[in-house]
């Protein structure tokens, strides 16, 4: 399974909706829709085009113009080729997928590594900020990075390394920039393993992928929240603004 069918699948489930307003950030992307007679708002990690700086032909061609599209059209934005215009795809379907709460447990990632890998090895695609802390609550922890830093190995070693890996958390960062297929193709099967972060969909989809445990966000207070995206407000920040951290499994247990 890849990428463009998990994506079809997140799509072919979505409600329809309306665009209220699309916020492009720094750090991050927040797309507000109304649906189902709510207003609800999603997220996704602002990936950036330097590229298109100051080119005739931007990273996304309808700016300004996209509150009169339908969510559908940029739901499909995932499809991109543009980097920005993929996170604005995530995060328009991270605004309409169903809130399932009686699934969500309000527990971070962090601590659902931690519980799951207590003397076992975990490998971790991405540097979450809370590594550090995890590093000694787990048995051997590898943090395989695209950037490494002190620590970290390089991306290019997951080959070697998830097949190790009793618990591997992904970054949910992996479905914008393509490379979630190869990496879940990895782990070995009886791998405990997450995607993690709040550009994660909170969707049961994500089970038949080869996800078990699916660690995302929840916007709780839209207008703060949109304040710190656009103020370019990082992820810390944001959640003191009114982002909550979630973890789901299929029936909602076992965290």
């Amino acid at each position: 399974m890849t990428e463009n069918k998990l994506f079809d699948r997140l799509l072919l489930d979505l409600p329809e909706g309306n665009v209220v307003s699309v916020n492009v950030g720094l750090y991050w992307t927040a797309v507000v829709v109304e649906t189902n007679g709510e207003i609800r708002c999603g997220l996704s990690a602002t990936i950036g085009d330097e590229s298109h700086h100051y080119t005739s032909e931007p990273a996304i061609p309808n700016a300004g113009k996209l509150t009169i599209s339908t969510t559908h059209d940029l739901a499909h934005l995932i499809h991109s080729d543009s980097p920005p215009e993929v996170s604005i795809g995530m995060a328009v379907i991270n605004a309409l997928l169903p809130h399932l709460s009686d699934l969500w447990t309000d527990i971070h990632a962090e601590e659902v590594i931690a519980r799951n890998g207590a003397g076992k090895n975990v490998a971790m695609v991405g540097h979450f900020p809370f590594v550090d802390r995890l590093r000694p609550r787990v048995g051997k922890l590898w943090v395989l990075e695209q950037n490494p830093g002190v620590g970290d190995l390089p991306a290019s070693d997951a080959p070697d390394v998830i097949p190790q890996a009793d618990v591997l958390a992904i970054t949910a960062m992996t479905l914008t920039n393509h490379t979630f297929d190869k990496l879940i193709t990895l782990r070995r099967p009886d791998a405990l393993t997450l995607l993690v972060g709040p550009t994660t969909p909170l969707s049961p989809v994500l089970f038949d992928f080869g996800v078990n445990i699916i660690s995302g966000a929840v916007v709780d207070d839209i207008e703060a929240t949109l304040r710190g995206v656009t103020q370019g407000a990082n992820f810390h920040q944001l959640h003191r603004l009114g982002v909550r951290l979630v973890s789901m499994t299929i029936d909602g247990q076992g965290l």
